[in-house]
């Protein structure tokens, strides 16, 4: 979920109430060289535990980024097994460490020892269906001490077609005795529940779903605590979430950048909102004023709930 679970993002998933939320993927390489970016990624979000995601296939690199974290308030250090993106895998790190468990695990007992902080693996089924050695490398990893596991559903040559095959992650449940986490295609309450149950995991991770409705999380770990769940933001709320949402971006990222990084989460919304052609949306994705943007949203969305009704 780079450039998506940005501080913004995060943000408002704790507002709706998220157990938990995690950075952006940071290259451990870049942050320990300074880069702006990674630097920026690094900010925390408010009112819930700082969990900073580190990626990396070097433990040199790995060990600094998660003591510069760990300076810099991180709660909990997560370890990137999982990213597909072959500029991620074609150097090793992601996914592609899943195919040399024994590096992988060195890079884990690496960081473990270098930091007080509780350390986390997030990571996919395997390689692809002849290599499903998820269980295997989350049972070393609990013996290396990290404290808890999250799996996609997925294997990484499967990137995000294909449906999350959530029992498969059972084996990695029945392997540890720490939390394991589920994740993959999980869109609301009915999703979670069926990947829990399939799955036997101790809670859900909500990724892709929470693109353009936020709200998921909190809806999701309301029904799972069985408390009443936050509403779905609707007219004038929801406008007004968006422009927060959009301003906030400009504020994380200043205005030239924000404003091209703000409309795949502006898209995001209105493809939660219902449908609104290419044509509709072109004068939106295209603005570079943040004050037409503004003027703009509440006329695309009243157009797209008439369209609704």
């Amino acid at each position: 979920m780079a450039g998506i679970t940005d501080r913004p993002m995060r943000d408002l998933a704790a507002r709706f109430g998220a157990g938990l939320v995690v950075s952006e993927m940071i290259a451990s390489a870049a942050l320990v060289t300074g880069h702006k970016e990674m630097i920026r990624k690094l900010a925390p979000s408010h009112g819930l535990p700082h969990i900073v995601q580190l990626a990396g296939c070097e433990a040199d690199w790995l060990v600094r980024g998660a003591r510069i974290a760990e300076e810099a308030g991180a709660d909990v250090i997560d370890i990137n097994f999982g990213c597909p993106s072959k500029r991620v895998t074609n150097g090793f790190a992601g996914s592609a460490l899943m195919r040399v468990p024994d590096i992988a695990l060195s890079l884990v007992e690496a960081v473990v020892a270098a930091t007080s902080l509780p350390v986390t693996v997030k990571m996919r089924l395997g390689w692809d269906d002849d290599n499903l050695n998820a269980a295997d490398i989350a049972r070393r990893a609990e013996n290396a001490g990290v404290k808890m596991i999250t799996v996609h559903g997925r294997t990484r040559q499967q990137f995000y077609k294909d449906t999350a095959r959530w029992h498969l992650v059972r084996p990695v449940t029945e392997a540890v005795n720490i939390p394991v986490v589920v994740n993959g295609d999980i869109l609301g309450p009915d999703e979670a529940d069926i990947a829990l149950d399939q799955s036997g995991a101790d809670a859900v991770m909500i990724g892709r779903g929470a693109q353009g409705q936020p709200w998921i999380v909190g809806q999701v770990a309301a029904h799972l605590d069985g408390r009443k769940a936050p509403a779905t933001p609707k007219g004038s709320e929801l406008i007004d979430l968006v422009a927060a949402h959009y301003q906030d971006m400009l504020s994380e990222y200043g205005i030239e950048l924000g404003v091209r990084v703000a409309r795949k989460h502006i898209g995001w919304y209105l493809d939660a909102a219902g449908e609104v052609s290419n044509a509709a949306r072109r004068p939106i994705m295209t603005e570079n004023d943040p004050h037409a943007v503004l003027r703009l949203l509440p006329q695309l969305f009243e157009q797209t709930w008439s369209q609704a009704a």
